[in-house]
This record gives C-alpha cells, structure tokens and sequence, in this order.
C-alpha cells in the first residue's frame, strides 16, 4: 500500500478475499447517500468488490452482476443501493431512457460499473475505484471526488499486505 492521504489510497489485493475484504472495509461508514464508481476491464474485481460491501452491510442472498439488467437494487438495514453496470450501452442517452437517472435523485447509495459510458448524464462520484489485474490477484486505487468522499476515504482502516484489515 502507498502512503494514505485525504484524495487517494491504494491496495494490493492478492486474491479474491481480499477483494472481499475490501469491499467490507468500504460498508464501513457507508452514507445513506453516495456515488461510487467502480473502474476496470472486464474480470478486475468489481463485482466481487460489491458483494464483499453487501455482505458488510447484512445482505445474505446472491449479489448478481447487473449485466444484463442494468440495476440491481438492495434494501438491507435500512439503506438502498443500488448496483448499476452501464457496460452494454451504446450511447450516453441510454441512461436517460432507461429512467436511470431517478435513481440518483433519492437517498441511495448508487454503485456504478462503466460509469463512463453515462457520462456527461452521470453525477459525479463521491468515491471512484480503479482496480487493474496485478498477476494473479489485483490492484485497487480508492480516490475521493466529493469532500464527502475525502472525509469516507481518510476514515477506511489501512489493510495489511495479505489485502486484509
């Protein structure tokens, strides 16, 4: 791991629990309303990184991708998130006629796969993460794009090199 500052931090995440583990440590202080988006190839984790949150949070069924269906949402403890894969769109527009946009107007939490194919339609992230295949495991880079998400970043417990809290 880098040294830690208030706009960005990264991990190394040798494994799939790790990923997991990831994802729990960011339910920690998890808002009643946030934008995160989640950035990488296809297979670098992201997906897992949510189910990982989910899990955090009191979620016991199956996390799916939303691939297919484009949302996701859970209710858990109180809290809805909602779970966005905008990979199979085509043009930007696609968010607007799908009613997406509704989603981001209430109290959620909205966890967004290709956020840039939504773009400029889109409100900004509070958290963007990167994740990068890194052999056989992955890299995760964490950056704040809110004050917001400055104050959730600088709040996470530092993981140790097994990718752990």
């Amino acid at each position: 791991m880098h040294p830690a500052d208030d706009t960005c931090r990264e991990w190394s995440l040798p494994d799939e629990a790790a990923t997991l583990a990831l994802g729990a440590t960011l339910a920690q202080g998890l808002p009643r309303r946030a934008v995160v988006y989640l950035e990488g190839d296809l297979g670098a984790g992201k997906t897992t990184l949510v189910r990982g949150l989910l899990r955090k949070v009191g979620f016991g069924g199956t996390a799916k991708s939303p691939t297919y269906t484009l949302v996701e949402p859970y209710v858990v403890s109180g809290l809805n998130l909602y779970h966005f894969d905008f990979y199979r769109f085509n043009t930007p527009e696609e968010f607007l006629d799908a009613g997406l946009d509704e989603y981001f107007a209430e109290d959620a939490v909205c966890l967004v796969e290709w956020p840039d194919r939504a773009v400029p339609y889109l409100p900004a992230a509070d958290l963007r993460i990167g994740l990068v295949l890194d052999g056989p495991g992955r890299r995760a880079r964490i950056e704040s794009g809110s004050e917001w998400g400055r104050q959730w970043l600088s709040a996470l417990p530092a993981i140790n090199s097994t990718g752990r809290p």
